[in-house]
């Protein structure tokens, strides 16, 4: 079993999480682990922007809460567009030269691979209902649509759970305890577990509660919905006469190369942190570069701990929070992760 370390980096002995086990306890065994000292981050006393939790204030929060429909309606003719931009460079790169080629469907797989982050981003703001001011679109697109095509059932049960991790990071009804729990690990563990992603284990194994539940009767509908999101995009390959590019260039990297991306992501997130009311102690600040910001973690998600501090803000405005939770002090020295890179590297020992 992976060993979990203190803050401290000090090992505590092994344990095994069991229904048994109080919250508090699992808790204090298994999380923390690369949460910051309480030593190193001071009590905010708030300033005339932001609250003691970092909240912004109203005037402040008035203005950052405005939603930009016109700019997300082209995020999401974009999102949608890139598929087919996508397929029809893989496409045509068969009349190049290999030399050419080769590249080409490997920028392709990468690209689509990293698209599914792109559209679940969309997803997930609207199940804060912040993709677009009216809720009747924001519902459409962001949840029955997006959310439907990109192995979802176009339901609501997404936002349901969502709501439970920000109410309570790692509490008793976070929907994905054990994901953050546990890191860092052994070396051997984190590469195990991402070798079950990489080849396809982990993507199997979301896959198949759908096709288990059409012989469920009180899980089949939903098992259909959810399949027939990916028999629509199926067909919609197949209507192109590239019927063969779904497994290729969908299925393929979404159940590999993006099943990695997720994990490091969510990780990046809040993996080894713990339960607090201050969100300084439960998800990471990693500074955003130019690949973050516009490539692999666009429309300015990768803000997280803005996000967490205060979940009505829209992504567009999620830089500007983050920049007064720096400037003003809620952010403090030290805390902020300099990459990405240097942040995996702390995941195992």
């Amino acid at each position: 079993m992976d060993t979990p370390f203190t803050s401290t980096g000090t090992l505590r002995p092994a344990m095994s999480v069991s229904p048994e086990m109080d919250h508090d306890d699992r808790v204090a065994h298994f999380t923390g682990g690369l949460a910051p000292s309480a030593a190193s981050i001071p009590p905010f006393e708030g300033s005339d922007r932001l609250r003691s939790d970092g909240r912004p204030k109203p005037e402040f929060r008035a203005e950052l809460r405005r939603i930009p429909n016109a700019r997300n309606v082209l995020h999401a003719v974009i999102a949608l567009g890139l598929p087919f931009a996508y397929t029809w460079l893989a496409v045509t790169a068969g009349a190049w030269p290999l030399v050419a080629t080769i590249p080409t469907w490997i920028f392709v797989f990468v690209m689509m691979g990293s698209w599914f982050q792109r559209a679940l981003t969309l997803h997930h703001e609207s199940a804060h209902r912040l993709l677009f001011s009216n809720r009747r679109w924001n519902d459409l697109i962001g949840e029955k649509l997006i959310g439907w095509l990109v192995f979802g059932d176009g339901g609501n049960g997404y936002r349901l759970v969502h709501t439970q991790h920000h109410r309570d990071e790692f509490g008793e009804k976070e929907p994905d305890f054990l994901l953050y729990s546990l890191y860092p690990v052994e070396k051997a563990s984190l590469r195990r577990k991402l070798v079950r992603d990489a080849v396809g284990i982990s993507g199997y194994k979301n896959l198949k509660p759908a096709f288990v539940g059409l012989f469920k009767s009180a899980r089949r509908m939903r098992a259909i919905r959810y399949l027939s999101g990916q028999l629509f995009v199926f067909s919609v390959f197949a209507v192109f006469g590239v019927w063969w590019a779904y497994f290729l260039l969908w299925l393929l990297p979404w159940a590999t190369y993006f099943r990695v991306f997720n994990r490091l992501r969510a990780l990046a997130e809040h993996g080894g942190m713990t339960r607090s009311p201050d969100r300084r102690f439960t998800t990471h600040d990693i500074k955003q570069g130019f690949l973050a910001k516009y490539v692999f973690l666009s429309q300015g998600i990768g803000f997280h701990l803005a996000h967490h501090v205060d979940s009505g803000i829209p992504m567009s405005n999620l830089a500007k929070l983050h920049a007064a939770l720096e400037e003003d002090g809620y952010i403090v020295p030290g805390m902020t992760q300099s990459s990405y890179w240097s942040f995996f590297r702390t995941l195992s020992r």
